[in-house]
């Protein structure tokens, strides 16, 4: 047992770390890198507005957790600030880090998200942007597709008024697990 919790805590450690290696607050960078990756680039001209992390880090051994600093915008200006936390049960080992972007299809779904404690279900989607060693960069749970390169994104649409991008950043994770993603909204 004390095996495990050392191998959990090593495993944050690392996952922090890669978090660390890059900039947490480059949210515009973030936001030309999705702009510029495919099919995610058209959802900013579609969408009423998005939320954009540009850092969740996420590790795990059977039990896992994630964690991201993000920030909301509406007609392409910062409306407020969010987080979002993740614990998953399942078989799972590893850390990675990883960029996410929500779009939200209209003021409807802004306003559910923006109530202040929004949460995906264990179902919900993402589209990987950047295939990795992991088939599900989804950080929920749910199967991602994942395509050849950063330019080729993919998405079957909105899914209950909001499509989910991902990008992997570093770090290796194997998960078959049940999860979903809990947000906090502060507006600005």
């Amino acid at each position: 047992m004390h095996f495990l919790k050392s191998l959990w805590v090593s495993l944050l450690v690392s996952v922090f770390s890669v978090t660390n290696a890059w900039p947490s607050d480059d949210y515009q960078a973030t936001i030309d890198m999705f702009k510029n990756a495919g099919e995610s680039g058209g959802y900013f001209n579609s969408s009423y507005g998005y939320a954009v992390f540009p850092t969740i880090g996420k590790a795990g051994i059977g039990v896992g957790g994630a964690y991201g600093k993000g920030r909301v915008y509406v007609g392409g200006k910062p409306v407020g600030d969010t987080s979002m936390t993740q614990l998953s049960v399942g078989f799972q080992m590893g850390g990675q880090a990883f960029s996410q972007i929500i779009f939200f299809q209209d003021e409807r779904v802004f306003k559910e998200f923006s109530s202040g404690n929004f949460e995906f279900g264990a179902n919900a989607q993402a589209t990987s942007i950047a295939a990795s060693a992991s088939a599900s960069a989804a950080t929920t749970g749910g199967t991602a597709g994942a395509s050849l390169g950063r330019k080729n994104a993919t998405a079957g649409g909105y899914h209950n008024g909001m499509a989910v991008f991902t990008v992997a950043k570093g770090g290796l994770m194997y998960e078959v697990s049940v999860s979903g993603q809990k947000f906090t909204y502060t507006p600005r």
